[in-house]
């Protein structure tokens, strides 16, 4: 028996050692540890992981995003330039170089007195991704007055097109079947009328979104010059007797008496010869009948 019963405590014993072992027991501090190993740790750190990874997804949709958008640029560069035909002549080769083209230009030319002076305007066309570069390059043919750039956006307006457009065609196509499904003519007529109407909207909507479209693929520049109007001659005051001196009277009077003399003398000349050929006859005509008259 008590072989027995030593027996049975000695199980009841290590019964409770075991449990003891596999529950959590108290750390140094009083604070009791988790079961599972390393498990806990993973548990934690796995919020983290999954914030981290969903900001860089966020991100990179928004950069996605971004690109994606439909931009129309625009700029205006106004320059002094020496020569308007040199510097419309550049622009226009920019233009070229870019890939793009002229789209419409002006010229004026202007004048004052015995000056004139050119102004005008080049409007270009380049590639989206080349307007940048292009808009910094105008402004070094000249001394710039002024330079401007603005962008529109129109993504949601292409978006809203295309949504019209989707719903236009799915109505042309009902009407399509119900045109060839009509059998008679009050049908025919009025779905011909309304497939026409549909078709003339989806023509325009088509038209719209082509026009955004190539604005949002080529910029536009419009580069105004203008050459800088030439000074006016002053004109130089002619000296009044005030201002003269004695010496400057006394020299100009000379010269006004030798070109009186010359003059004369000139007349005489020119004369001469006519008092030679009709004055002399004239003359011994008269004293002819002077003496006729004494007798």
């Amino acid at each position: 028996m008590r072989r027995t019963a030593a027996v049975l405590a000695l199980v009841l014993l290590l019964a409770l050692a075991g449990c003891s072992g596999g529950s959590s027991g108290p750390n140094d501090d009083g604070s009791f540890a988790q079961s599972g190993g390393d498990g806990g740790a993973e548990a934690a750190d796995a919020p983290a992981g999954t914030a981290t990874a969903a900001a860089d997804t966020e991100s990179t949709a928004g950069d996605a995003a971004r690109a994606d958008r439909a931009v129309i640029r625009t700029g205006t560069v106004s320059l002094t330039v020496d020569s308007y035909a040199n510097a419309s002549a550049r622009v226009t080769e920019l233009a070229r170089d870019r890939g793009g083209y002229v789209a419409a230009s002006t010229r004026s030319v202007n004048g004052a007195g015995n000056t004139t002076w050119t102004t005008g305007s080049v409007t270009i066309r380049v590639p989206a991704e080349s307007f940048g570069a292009t808009f910094d390059a105008l402004q070094t043919y000249g001394e710039v007055r002024e330079a401007t750039s603005d962008t529109t956006d129109v993504t949601d307006r292409l978006v809203d097109i295309e949504a019209r457009l989707e719903t236009l065609r799915a109505e042309r196509d009902r009407l399509r079947d119900l045109y060839e499904d009509a059998n008679d003519t009050d049908t025919v007529l009025r779905v011909s009328e309304e497939l026409s109407e549909v078709q003339t909207e989806m023509e325009r909507l088509t038209a719209r979104q082509r026009s955004l479209e190539n604005r949002v693929a080529y910029s536009t520049l419009t580069v105004a010059l203008g050459e800088e109007r030439p000074d006016e001659p002053t004109p130089t005051p002619e000296p009044g007797y005030a201002d003269t001196g004695l010496g400057q009277a006394f020299a100009a009077s000379i010269d006004g008496v030798v070109t009186a003399v010359k003059t004369l003398g000139v007349t005489v000349a020119y004369a001469l010869p006519y008092l030679l050929a009709f004055g002399v006859p004239l003359a011994v005509v008269g004293v002819a009948v002077a003496r006729t008259r004494r007798r």
